[in-house]
C-alpha cells in the first residue's frame, strides 16, 4: 500500500484549504510549452519535474479534458516520485481546434491523437535518461494509449488505463447508429455537426452528473470550465464518433500487439463507455499471450466513469493499484 494512501483516503474533509494552499502552490511550478502536431495544429502541454526524479508518467486525459483539469493528479503522482507530463489532445484544452465552432469534439483521423502523443513522447521522454517510462491514460486517452502501445511497443515500461474507451456507450442499436453515421459521412455539413442530442458545452448541477460520486472535485472542474472558457468543448461531431467506434474496433485487432504489461480500472458505474468492450479487449490480450493485470479488468465497484475524480475512498483504491503496479515494473 502507498505511504500516501492514509492522505488520499481523507483529502475531500479539507479539499478547500488543500486546492488553495499545497495544490495550489505546486501548480504554480509547471512548466507550460507546446509543439507542432498532426497538420501543424498546435499541442499544448504541462511538466512536472524534479532533479531527483529518475521515472516519468504521461498521462493521456479523455475527451473534452485538459491538464488544467489535473493538478490534484500530478500532484499525487508527483509526491510519490514521478515527473509528471499531462498533454492536451488537438480539439480541447489549451490545444488547437480543427473546425470554427471550437465547442464541437472533432478529429479528422484518430490516429492524429496517437501520433501527436508520439511526438510528445519523442520531445520530451525519449532524449532525457529516465530508468522508468510509464503511461497513465483515462477514456479516451486510454484508446489512444492502446493504439500508441500497439504501433510503438518498446515507448514504455508500464502502462495503466481508466475507464478507456475500447467502445463507446450507445443507447441506440448498433445498426441504427452505423447506418447513421454512415448517412452524415457522406454529407459534410452533418459529418462535421454535433452528433444526436449534443450540442455545446453547459454545465450539468452536480445531482444530475454521471461522472463522479465527489461533489467537491466535480465543483472545481465545473469552475474550471466557467474560468476557462476557451477550454470549454461541447459534444462530439459525427465524424468523431465514427473515427471512435472504428478505433475501438481497431483496437482489439491490434490487442496482440500490445506487449507492455497493462493495468485496466474499470468503473462498475460506467454510462460513458462500453464496460464489455473492455472485457473483450482483455480477453483479447490473454488469448494473444500477454494478458491484462489480473487477467481482466480490476473493477473500482461504486466508481463512475471519471474513477481519478471520485471520491476519496474510491479514488484512493484506484491510485494505489496504479502506484503498486508501476513500483513491480
Amino acid at each position: 500500500m502507498s505511504s500516501n494512501f492514509a492522505t488520499w483516503l481523507t483529502r475531500e474533509k479539507e479539499f478547500s484549504a488543500f486546492a488553495t494552499g499545497p495544490l495550489l502552490d505546486f501548480w504554480r511550478q509547471r512548466e507550460e510549452n507546446h509543439f507542432a502536431g498532426v497538420d501543424g495544429v498546435d499541442i499544448h502541454y504541462v511538466r512536472f519535474t524534479a532533479a531527483q526524479n529518475d521515472s516519468v508518467i504521461l498521462v493521456s486525459p479523455g475527451r473534452i479534458e485538459s491538464y488544467v483539469k489535473y493538478p490534484e493528479l500530478a500532484y499525487d503522482l508527483f509526491h510519490c516520485g514521478y515527473d509528471v507530463i499531462i498533454v492536451d489532445h488537438r480539439g480541447q484544452g489549451r490545444s488547437g481546434r480543427m473546425l470554427e465552432d471550437p465547442h464541437r469534439g472533432h478529429v479528422q483521423h484518430f490516429d492524429d491523437y496517437v501520433e501527436d502523443l508520439h511526438r510528445l513522447y519523442q520531445l520530451e521522454i525519449a532524449p532525457r535518461s529516465y530508468s522508468k517510462k510509464f503511461l497513465l491514460a483515462h477514456s479516451m486517452g486510454g484508446a489512444i494509449g492502446a493504439l500508441l502501445l500497439a504501433k510503438y511497443p518498446q515507448t514504455f515500461d508500464a502502462a495503466a488505463f481508466c475507464a478507456p474507451m475500447t467502445g463507446i456507450y450507445l443507447r441506440i442499436p448498433s445498426w441504427i447508429s452505423r447506418r447513421i453515421l454512415n448517412w452524415a459521412e457522406n454529407r459534410p455539413p452533418r459529418r462535421d455537426g454535433y452528433a444526436l442530442g449534443t450540442g455545446h458545452w453547459h454545465p450539468l448541477p452536480f445531482l444530475v452528473n454521471g461522472l463522479t460520486h465527489s461533489r467537491e472535485r466535480y465543483r472545481r472542474n465545473m469552475r474550471f470550465y466557467a474560468d476557462y472558457p476557451e477550454l470549454q468543448v461541447g459534444g462530439p461531431t459525427y465524424h468523431w464518433v465514427r473515427e471512435s467506434i472504428e478505433a475501438g474496433m481497431h483496437i482489439l485487432q491490434q490487442a496482440e500487439n500490445i506487449t507492455t504489461p497493462l493495468l485496466l480500472l474499470q468503473a462498475s458505474e460506467d454510462r460513458v463507455v462500453d464496460n464489455s468492450s473492455q472485457l473483450a479487449f482483455c480477453q483479447a490480450m490473454a488469448v494473444a499471450g500477454h494478458p491484462c493485470e489480473g487477467g481482466k479488468p480490476l473493477v473500482i465497484e461504486g466508481a463512475r466513469h471519471e474513477i481519478l475524480f471520485e471520491r476519496d475512498d474510491l479514488r484512493a483504491k484506484a491510485l494505489d493499484a496504479i502506484m503498486r503496479f508501476f513500483a513491480r515494473h
